[in-house]
């Protein structure tokens, strides 16, 4: 693997200098097929630590459908052709033209379903024979394939430059399993079965590598609604829960019930509103920070639609 590829271009067409290079003696992907760009270097990157993370949190094959270097969709499943497919039929209008990686080897199978779809990219581990020859044609030969290093440690610490000014920062390496999240439940409810608190690691991790400030509705092992990149929390609960209510509706004809619900914030709570909502859309239960000069209103807000809630004191903002 080298340190240094030149890209397509940078993040519009008219930014043609562009070239990415590591931190470190090498970059943790080699390109097997197509140029990338800016823009699809920074979704399979951030993309490749979801899965990756997922796959380490729950033990199953993950996918995630990433858009503008957000998550259009990310799910587990029994085979990587089947979390692929959930990742992607959550919201297929925002997966159009995606950028998608996957936890695990990608076969023919994933390769023929893969192909029926519009994406610009891939990013796995590895690759069977047949399966890299027929993505490959994909695109008219330039579908871009990337390789990535599953052992690759990243640097501890992340830098950037802006406007000429440098950034840097301790990377957010922080492991969210049940071991970090699911210890303080704070609502009077206090049952969790456990595919509820696969959702809620599942939509917390899916929310680490989702623009701020955001929040994400899971169920069954599948995010099924995400609300990213909104100034307002309750614009992101709401964007994700109508979200949520079209999957139901679309893919399901109404027949999938919400009640079992679950849903992420990356960062607390300011008022009830966002409680109330989502308790209009099924959810039962929630993960947060915590820490809201309003946590007590939050509170008796999910008691009264008897859902349970646990506070993490792990805020997930993403930029």
């Amino acid at each position: 693997m080298g340190n240094y590829i030149t890209l397509k271009y940078g993040l519009n067409p008219h930014q043609g200098l562009a070239s990415v290079q590591s931190t470190k003696r090498n970059l943790p992907f080699i390109e097997l097929n197509g140029q990338p760009g800016y823009i699809n270097l920074l979704d399979a990157i951030n993309a490749w630590q979801l899965v990756k993370e997922l796959y380490g949190a729950l033990g199953f094959p993950a996918a995630t459908s990433f858009k503008h270097v957000s998550p259009a969709g990310a799910a587990v499943g029994e085979t990587i052709t089947d979390a692929y497919r959930r990742a992607r039929n959550a919201d297929p209008k925002s997966s159009f033209g995606d950028f998608i990686a996957l936890s695990h080897k990608v076969d023919l199978e994933c390769a023929e379903y893969i192909k029926t779809v519009v994406s610009d990219g891939i990013a796995a581990p590895a690759y069977d024979e047949d399966a890299l020859k027929l993505l490959k044609e994909k695109k008219g030969g330039k579908y871009i394939i990337l390789l990535m290093d599953p052992n690759y440690q990243p640097p501890p610490i992340e830098t950037r430059e802006i406007f000429g000014v440098g950034f840097s920062q301790q990377r957010n390496d922080i492991k969210l399993n049940q071991d970090t999240l699911l210890t303080n439940i704070v609502t009077e409810n206090k049952i969790v079965p456990a595919e509820a608190q696969n959702d809620l690691i599942l939509a917390s991790i899916t929310l680490k590598y989702t623009q701020s400030n955001s929040i994400g509705y899971a169920l069954n092992g599948q995010m099924i609604g995400i609300g990213a990149g909104q100034q307002s929390r309750i614009d992101c609960t709401e964007l994700a829960g109508q979200k949520a209510t079209t999957w139901a509706k679309e893919r399901w004809r109404g027949k999938q019930n919400l009640s079992k619900a679950s849903l992420a914030s990356d960062a607390f709570f300011p008022f009830r509103d966002n409680i109330d909502y989502a308790a209009k859309c099924g959810v039962k239960y929630i993960i947060q920070a915590g820490g809201s000069i309003k946590d007590e209103e939050v509170i008796n807000a999910a008691n009264e639609h008897d859902m349970v809630m646990y506070f993490t004191g792990i805020r997930l903002f993403h930029h």
